[in-house]
């Protein structure tokens, strides 16, 4: 392996990729843009959510991104891929679907909370933590407060924002127990209702999942500054990585 390609951040695309879902048409334009406009190089796999379902599937990777379209084929793929980037460090971000199975994950292995579901895969559960939102979000713009010395806040740059959307399931109940046990709300819409969260830095050095999709901004030649941190991040682990083979 040549030194740039030993240099070069690896990011897993967690999602069952198809050309009907705009946000996964969006990822070679805004990969390009990454390395053209910010120097950052980052060398993309799609990981379908049935391959994800071993730990080895996300491990190794430099980041994880959980992608929206759900449902996925594979809700335990997509979980995970989820608790692996978080158990071990990898740089994550999780966008709509990847932000609900997010705070799923989280729920189900930090929280304890083995019962919650998410209504959009198990319509009947007894204890959804993710429902239907009152006014669906697809299509939408809305703006976000974020959390002064968030980490989101840090890296938009701004305490507000304004947000493309296009989802229809939202985080309905138990947010103080996660909250209680180290996930930070650090995003709410103008009605005070949970967009972003994120862990903080003490416990892994780059966690941060939005319901809204900052692949959907502009017209993807100018990427978000959430994707730009990711793969700043990404390929921060990188040199990390190869220096610990040095």
């Amino acid at each position: 392996m040549s030194n740039t390609a030993a240099h070069t951040a690896t990011l897993a695309l967690v999602g069952d990729r198809s050309p009907h879902v705009v946000s996964h048409t969006r990822i070679p334009r805004l990969l390009d843009a990454l390395a053209a406009r910010d120097r950052l190089v980052l060398d993309a796999y799609w990981i379908p959510t049935e391959d994800a379902r071993t730990s080895d599937a996300v491990r190794g990777f430099d980041a994880v991104w959980v992608l929206p379209g759900s449902p996925y084929r594979s809700e335990a793929g997509v979980l995970t891929a989820i608790r692996t980037a978080r158990e071990e460090g990898i740089p994550f971000l999780g966008t709509c679907g990847g932000f609900q199975h997010a705070l799923l994950e989280y729920a189900r292995n930090v929280c304890g909370l083995a019962r919650v579901a998410h209504a959009e895969n198990d319509p009947d559960a007894e204890d959804p933590l993710i429902e239907p939102l009152a006014c669906s979000l697809v299509g939408h713009e809305a703006a976000v407060r974020l959390e002064p010395g968030s980490l989101a806040e840090s890296v938009i740059g701004s305490g507000h924002t304004v947000e493309r959307y296009f989802c229809a399931y939202g985080p309905s109940r138990h947010l103080d127990t996660l909250r209680a046990h180290g996930l930070r709300f650090s995003g709410r819409d103008e009605d005070g209702q949970v967009r972003v969260a994120e862990l903080p830095e003490h416990d892994h050095p780059f966690f941060l999942a939005t319901l809204f999709q900052p692949e959907l901004s502009g017209d993807g030649s100018h990427p978000h500054p959430v994707l730009r941190a990711l793969a700043r991040a990404a390929t921060g682990h990188a040199a990390a990585r190869v220096r610990q083979l040095s």
